[in-house]
């Protein structure tokens, strides 16, 4: 049985491929991992704005949390630590710079948080408690956009090519 010979591919007077139709698998790679890239460094970025984003609601939350008495967030060191966590993440990913420490001491400003807020709740349920519960959730979803981007980081890092 005979097989239809294959036609050799036309160069053009630039020296380029003319059978864009049917890229040799080279081309292919290439394109699949430049767009690879591609969705990482979005990606990356992407998880960088929620994180400054997060961090920016927990901050005017925690910081707006001031209704009065025992009812002041400044009152409280664990709150004081949250916000001035909050205010660095906030620095932090519009400069980029120590992004792990940055996340590991979000993670750990939320947990000093968190049983405060929890005996706090135990005892009156009111707005003050209602804040402090949504700033330290923001603090979370900004340590786990960190996170992520960090993650992120690590696998472009490990799959760089250095030819």
């Amino acid at each position: 049985m005979m097989s239809n010979p294959v036609e050799p591919t036309k160069i053009d007077d630039a020296g380029s491929n003319s059978n864009v139709e049917n890229p040799t698998p080279a081309v292919s790679a290439i394109n699949r991992r430049w767009k690879r890239e591609d969705l990482l460094n979005k990606g990356s970025l992407f998880l960088r704005g929620l994180a400054f984003f997060y961090s920016l609601l927990s901050f005017i939350i925690m910081a707006s949390n001031k209704h009065g008495g025992w009812k002041n967030f400044d009152r409280y060191s664990e709150y004081r630590y949250l916000l001035a966590i909050a205010a660095l993440s906030i620095l932090y990913t519009g400069g980029q710079a120590w992004r792990q420490m940055v996340a590991y001491l979000l993670i750990s400003s939320t947990s000093a948080a968190i049983p405060l807020t929890n005996n706090m709740r135990e005892e009156q349920d009111n707005i003050f408690t209602d804040a402090s519960a949504s700033a330290l959730s923001m603090s979370f979803f900004a340590f786990l956009s960190l996170a992520l981007s960090a993650m992120v980081s690590g696998y472009k890092l490990s799959t760089q090519s250095y030819i």
